[in-house]
């Protein structure tokens, strides 16, 4: 793993290839041991509509969304705990978030070749000075990221398997979103898609 100096990506910090191949399987056996506990689910928004993207989590909390709301909540919609956060995922929160708390929430999503990922703000956090540490397992994916009005410029950028990008400072309320992935392109996982771990503070 390397922590070279982060590309300036929108005022978010973007580290390119900060996970090594070796690094990267072992994050997947990680969430595959976080979906032995807590499968994965496809979503509903409010309106009823699903989403393309499946989703699980680990730590204090998860994140989910049905037609009672965007909400974060300590159990599975199955009604278990979320399982803990893996070390190792800590440990890349220590390294790169600058964040002086542990994180509770670890967000899985997975991400077939045909999911994408509306602009969107993550605020249903209680204190928005800390950041969100995201990290790309798989295919890459074409990340677009905005300002704090969703009428702001967008710029992208392609997300690759080992990436790294943290949402802080001036860029913790960007407007973000995933509009394509590029199927195929990663061999790390043993079919096509992308995992997405964002690491958050919650209370």
């Amino acid at each position: 793993m390397s922590h070279q100096n982060p590309v300036d990506l929108s005022g978010a910090a973007y580290f390119p290839a900060a996970l090594d191949q070796a690094a990267q399987s072992a994050l997947v056996e990680d969430v595959r041991a976080i979906l032995r506990v807590a499968p994965l689910v496809q979503p509903m928004t409010p309106s009823g509509k699903p989403m393309s993207v499946r989703m699980s989590a680990a730590g204090d909390y998860g994140w989910v969304t049905d037609r009672k709301g965007y909400r974060y909540q300590r159990r599975h919609p199955d009604g278990q705990s979320w399982p803990a956060i893996p070390l190792s995922l800590s440990s890349l929160w220590q390294k790169y978030s600058n964040s002086d708390r542990a994180p509770q929430c670890c967000l899985v999503n997975w991400y077939g070749p045909e999911a994408k990922m509306g602009l969107h703000q993550d605020k249903d956090e209680a204190d928005l000075t800390q950041p969100v540490l995201s990290i790309s397992l798989g295919d890459e994916a074409r990340f677009r990221i905005g300002g704090v009005n969703r009428s702001d410029p967008t710029r992208s950028v392609w997300l690759r398997s080992g990436d790294i990008v943290v949402l802080q400072g001036p860029s913790r309320l960007a407007y973000h979103g995933i509009d394509k992935i590029r199927a195929g392109s990663s061999s790390l996982l043993q079919s096509s898609g992308r995992i997405n771990l964002t690491l958050r503070v919650v209370d």
